[in-house]
C-alpha cells in the first residue's frame, strides 16, 4: 500500500469547484516541496480519491479545507490544519497550509517556515465549525432545489397554469412534472436541517433533523374556530431560517443525549441507537420547535419584509445588495446567504402561483441572483480575449474555460483572477455583478428556475433582456479589468530594465572569472523529470525554488520579473531550449536554475516553434544588472551554439552531469 507524506480532504458546499480547485492547489503545493500527497473529494457526486485507513495512518500530517462534514474524526492524533475551503484555492495558500500541518508534527525546521502571520491555534474556531456544519446541510438541500425548481420551471413551458385541470392550456405531463417539482422542492428545507444536524451529531440526528425541518414549514397547527393547538388545524411555516434553527438544536440535543446515555451498560448501546436517541431527541425538538414557531414565523416575515422594502427603495438599492453579495466571495458563505435567500423567496413563488406579487417578487428576486452569479466569470472571458497580452497563458486558458462555468451558473471560475489582485478586482466583480441585477430588476425579468444559468433560458421570461443586463454588466467589468490589467503592466515594464541588446559573443570576448561563475550552477538546483502545463508554470516552479534555495526572498516578484522579461520578446531559442532570465531586486545572489520536462513545455514561444524540454534560468540581483547579468547570459547563448552542449544537457538526466557541463562553459 503506497505511503503518502501528506493527506488532505476538500470539500465545498455545492461541491462542483471549490472541492477541486482546492484539490489542485494542494497537489502542485505539495509537488513543489517534494512531497506526495492524496487528497480525497467530497463533492457533488459523492467521496471521491477516498482515503484508507492505513493511508490515514501512514501520512507525516493532514490538510482539511472544507466547509462540509469530510468525516475529520478519523484524522484523530494525527497533526492536522482544518480550515474553510476558500483558504486553500491558490498553490500559495495551500502550501502554507501543508507547512503548517507539518509544523504541528514538531519539525523545527518546518515551523520555521512557515509563513508567521498564519500562525494560529490550529483548533478550529467557533464560527467555522459553525459554518462547516450550516454548509454540510446547503450542500445536501441545494441538488433538490435545483432538480425542483427547473422541474417546476420546465412545467412552465406548456403555459403558466398547465398544470391546472380547469384551465384552457392543460397538460397531464406539465402537471406531473409540477407535481414532482414541487416535491422536491418542499423537501428543502427538511433535508438542510437533517443535514445540519448530521454533521453535528452524526447519524442519530437525523431523525430529529428531518423532523424539525417539517415543521419549520408546517408551522404550529391551530384549529381557526377554538384557536388552540389542534393536530388537524393549519399553521404558519417559518421557513429555510427555522430549518437551520431545527438543524442545530437537533444536532446539539443529539450530543447532550450521548452524554446524558452515556452511563448505560455497553451492552445497550443497540437500544441506545434504535430508540432512546430518536425517542428522545425528537420530542425535546418537536416540542421546542413548536414552542418557538410564533416568534420564528415573525422573524421570517420580518426578513422578507425587508427585502421586500429593499425593492420599494427602487432597482438600484435592491439590485447593488444583491449584486455586491454575489460577488463578494464567489461562492463562499455571503453569495450563498444571498443564493439561499433568494432560494428560499422562490419556494414561496412557486407555491403561490404565477400571477401573485409573492410569485412576481420572488421570481425577480432570483433572476436578479443568477445574473449576480454569471456575471463574474464572464468578466474574466472578456478581459483575457480583449486584453490578451496583459494575462498570462495560464489565465487566458482559465479565462475562457469561463465562459463556460458562467453561462451555467458557477460563479467559482473568477476566484483565481481574484485572489491575485483583490483589490481592485473584487469591486470590479461587485460593479458587473450590480449593473446586472439592477437592469435585471429594471428590465422586469422573472426565473422560475433556481440554477443552471443560461440552460434555463426557454422559461425564463423577457429572456433576452435578461442576457442583455448579463452581457452589459460583463462588459462593463471587463473593460476596467482590462484597464486595470493594462495599468499593471505598463508599471512593471517601467520598474524593470529596459534590455540591452547582446551582441553575438566572440571566443572568449567576455570571460566570467571562474571564483564568480564556476558555482552557479549547483546539482541541487538541477531538476530533471518535472512536468509543467504552461511557460508560466514552469517559472513560477523555478521562482518557488530559488526561495527554497535561498537565492531569493519574495517568489511573485521573481516571477514577476521572468514575466516582464517574456513581454519585452520570448526567451524561447531552439531545439527545445528556453534561457529565461530574471533581474529583481528580491534575488539575493546570480545563480542558475535548470529544469527539464522531457515531454515539452507547450505555449513557449520559441524561434522554431518547438516546445521547450530544457530551461536555463539565470537569476541575478538588481544591483548587478547589466554586469553579471550580461556575462552569464553572453556564455549561456554562445554554449547553445555548441551541439555537442545542446546534445549533452538535452539527453542527460543526471542532474550532477547536466551541472558540471553548464558550469564548465561559464568559466
Amino acid at each position: 500500500m503506497a505511503k503518502f507524506d501528506i493527506i488532505a480532504a476538500t470539500g465545498c458546499p455545492t461541491g462542483i469547484a471549490h472541492t477541486f480547485m482546492a484539490k489542485e492547489a494542494l497537489e502542485k503545493a505539495a509537488a513543489e516541496r517534494g512531497l506526495t500527497i492524496k487528497v480525497e473529494t467530497h463533492g457533488q457526486v459523492g467521496v471521491e480519491n477516498e482515503l484508507t485507513k492505513s493511508e490515514i495512518a501512514g501520512a507525516k500530517a493532514v490538510v482539511v479545507a472544507a466547509d462540509k462534514d469530510v468525516q475529520a474524526e478519523r484524522f484523530a492524533g494525527k497533526p492536522m490544519v482544518s480550515v474553510g475551503v476558500s483558504k486553500a484555492l491558490s498553490v500559495e495558500a495551500a502550501g502554507k497550509l501543508i507547512d503548517r500541518a507539518l509544523a504541528a508534527k514538531g519539525d523545527s525546521t518546518v515551523a520555521a517556515a512557515a509563513d508567521v502571520e498564519d500562525e494560529v491555534e490550529e483548533k478550529e474556531s467557533i464560527g467555522h465549525i459553525i459554518y462547516k456544519h450550516l454548509m454540510n446541510g446547503v450542500s445536501h438541500m441545494l441538488v433538490f432545489v435545483v432538480a425542483g425548481g427547473v422541474l417546476t420551471a420546465v412545467s412552465f413551458l406548456w403555459g403558466i397554469t398547465s398544470f391546472d385541470s380547469t384551465a384552457s392550456d392543460y397538460n397531464s405531463f406539465a402537471a406531473m412534472l409540477k407535481i414532482i417539482g414541487g416535491i422536491a422542492m418542499n423537501l428543502m428545507v427538511p433535508v438542510l436541517s437533517a443535514y445540519i444536524a448530521e454533521s453535528i451529531g452524526k447519524r442519530p440526528a437525523l431523525v430529529p433533523g428531518f423532523v424539525a425541518g417539517m415543521i419549520a414549514i408546517q408551522g404550529l397547527p391551530v384549529n381557526a374556530e377554538t384557536g388552540m393547538i389542534d393536530a388537524g388545524g393549519a399553521g404558519v411555516g417559518f421557513g429555510f431560517l427555522g430549518g437551520i434553527v431545527g438543524g442545530f438544536l437537533a444536532g446539539y440535543v443529539i450530543l447532550l443525549l450521548e452524554k446524558v446515555f452515556a452511563g448505560l451498560p455497553k451492552n445497550l448501546d443497540g437500544l441506545k441507537a434504535i430508540f432512546l436517541y430518536p425517542l428522545f431527541s425528537t420530542a425535546i425538538v418537536g416540542l421546542v420547535m413548536l414552542g418557538i414557531s410564533g416568534p420564528m414565523a415573525a422573524i421570517n416575515t420580518a426578513m422578507m419584509d425587508f427585502l421586500k422594502g429593499l425593492s420599494a427603495s427602487g432597482a438600484v438599492v435592491l439590485g447593488l445588495a444583491i449584486g455586491c453579495m454575489c460577488a463578494f466571495d464567489m461562492g463562499g458563505p455571503v453569495n450563498k446567504a444571498a443564493y439561499v435567500t433568494g432560494t428560499a423567496m422562490l419556494t414561496e413563488a412557486l407555491a403561490a402561483g404565477v400571477g401573485t406579487d409573492t410569485y412576481n417578487f420572488g421570481t425577480n428576486f432570483m433572476a436578479a441572483v443568477s445574473a449576480a452569479c454569471i456575471v463574474p466569470p464572464l468578466i474574466t472571458t472578456f478581459a483575457v480575449v480583449v486584453g490578451k497580452k496583459y494575462f498570462s497563458q495560464e489565465d487566458h486558458d482559465a479565462g475562457v474555460v469561463n465562459l463556460i462555468l458562467g453561462c451555467t451558473h458557477i460563479t467559482e471560475g473568477a476566484i483565481p483572477f481574484m485572489t491575485k489582485n483583490i483589490w481592485p478586482v473584487m469591486p470590479i466583480m461587485m460593479l458587473g455583478s450590480s449593473i446586472a441585477s439592477i437592469l435585471t430588476i429594471m428590465f422586469n425579468v422573472h426565473d422560475p428556475a433556481p440554477h443552471g444559468g443560461f440552460l434555463v433560458l426557454p422559461v425564463v421570461e423577457n429572456g433576452p433582456l435578461w442576457v442583455l443586463a448579463i452581457l452589459i454588466g460583463a462588459v462593463v467589468g471587463g473593460i476596467l479589468f482590462v484597464a486595470f490589467k493594462k495599468y499593471d503592466f505598463e508599471k512593471n515594464q517601467k520598474a524593470a530594465p529596459a534590455a540591452k541588446p547582446v551582441e553575438a559573443p566572440k571566443a572568449a570576448a567576455v570571460v566570467a572569472p571562474k571564483a564568480e561563475a564556476a558555482d552557479f550552477v549547483k546539482v541541487e538546483n538541477v531538476f530533471v523529470a518535472e512536468d509543467f502545463a504552461s511557460r508560466d508554470e514552469a517559472l513560477s516552479f523555478v521562482s518557488n525554488q530559488a526561495v527554497k534555495a535561498g537565492i531569493a526572498s519574495d517568489a511573485d516578484a521573481v516571477l514577476n520579473a521572468f514575466l516582464t522579461r517574456e513581454a519585452e520578446g520570448t526567451t524561447g531559442m531552439m531545439e527545445g531550449f528556453a534561457i529565461p532570465h530574471a533581474k529583481s531586486d528580491a534575488i539575493t545572489e546570480a545563480a542558475v536554475i535548470v529544469v527539464k520536462d522531457e515531454s515539452g513545455v507547450t505555449g513557449w514561444d520559441t524561434m522554431d516553434g518547438a516546445p521547450v524540454n530544457v530551461a536555463i534560468a539565470l537569476l541575478i540581483p538588481g544591483a548587478q544588472a547589466g554586469t553579471t547579468h550580461l556575462k552569464i547570459l553572453s556564455k549561456v547563448a554562445e554554449a547553445l551554439m555548441d551541439e555537442g552542449f545542446r546534445a549533452t544537457v538535452k539527453g542527460s538526466t543526471d542532474a550532477a552531469k547536466i551541472a558540471k557541463t553548464i558550469n564548465a562553459r561559464l568559466v
